[in-house]
């Protein structure tokens, strides 16, 4: 057997490709890690300044250039945290029993249609399919008057049942599309060895499949809070009584249309609303990257 030796240049020895030495020269440039880091700045100004003029004084929040406040107080604080009549509490505590329920209902409702439409086979459900993905093209504001008509008829206004009771039958088609999809990922081994110990359907999906789904149901979760939390449209038609309003609402109360409002304290109480979804989305980050890398497109 022989053996072929094949010699470098000497000129080449120690040498990386040009190509590959490119791309590490690109990935270390410090003009692009300059950049991003300028359009990171740009992108959280908004929110830098609504942190620096929430510690403001109120004459000084819109004539001061710097987001940097001086002097520093803590009145919009108290102001805001006490509210008119109402502490603001109240409305964090409203805000935790809607989008805490609703992350429920989504997770248990949407995973549930889910698993029928991707594991189980039944008449009629591919059509009852292509009809839960058409919802997605109907403009939400089409559904609100036969909407408010159903709930009006029920009893239901003024009250967090139609912010609610909704999300238990799996009416967000994203997150059962979302399901679906990573669903059908899962091996069905698993569905025909549990139907081989004599599980059925409803253990199958609660034993083998539920605790499988965790990335997508973290996903659901996530995004769910995120939206519920600030959903302004939904308490606003829904809640009149001001000792249910949610954070949104709440915030809303700071406004007047007689121009007099209290922006100190809404700046405020706005920071402090960021707080359980910037604690909501961290303590969530890893699966809902995970959820959203894992569930493709598959067929």
């Amino acid at each position: 057997m022989t053996t072929e030796l094949l010699t470098v240049p000497p000129g080449a020895r120690g040498k990386r490709p040009g190509r590959l030495r490119g791309h590490r020269e690109r990935k270390r440039s410090p003009f692009a890690h300059l950049m991003l880091v300028g359009f990171g700045l740009l992108m959280l100004y908004p929110l830098i300044w609504m942190l620096g003029a929430s510690f403001k004084e109120g004459q000084f929040i819109f004539t001061e250039v710097s987001p940097i406040p001086n002097p520093v107080t803590l009145e919009n604080y108290e102001q805001g945290w006490r509210g008119s009549g109402i502490g603001f509490g109240t409305y964090f505590l409203n805000s935790t029993v809607v989008a805490g329920l609703s992350v429920v209902g989504n997770m248990f409702a949407c995973s549930l249609a889910g698993f029928a439409f991707a594991r189980m086979e039944f008449r009629g459900r591919k059509i009852l399919f292509a009809a839960m993905l058409a919802t997605l093209m109907l403009p939400q504001h089409v559904l609100l008057v036969p909407q408010y008509i159903l709930f009006s008829q029920l009893g239901w206004v003024n009250s967090f049942l139609p912010l609610v009771v909704p999300k238990f039958l799996a009416v967000d088609a994203f997150f059962v599309f979302l399901m679906v999809q990573f669903l059908r990922g899962l091996p069905r081994e698993l569905d025909q060895a549990a139907k081989v110990d004599g599980a059925g359907p409803w253990q199958t999906y609660w034993r083998i499949i539920l605790p499988l789904t965790m990335p997508a149901l973290a996903t659901t979760a996530i995004f769910t809070f995120i939206w519920t939390w600030n959903d302004f449209l939904g308490p606003i038609l829904y809640l009149q009584d001001p000792r249910l309003y949610t954070v949104p609402l709440g915030l809303n109360a700071f406004l007047d249309a007689s121009g007099d409002s209290a922006w100190g304290p809404m700046f405020a109480m706005a920071v402090l609303s960021l707080g359980p979804l910037f604690g909501f989305f961290l303590v969530g980050q890893k699966y809902l990257t995970s959820g959203i890398a894992t569930t493709g497109l598959k067929g």
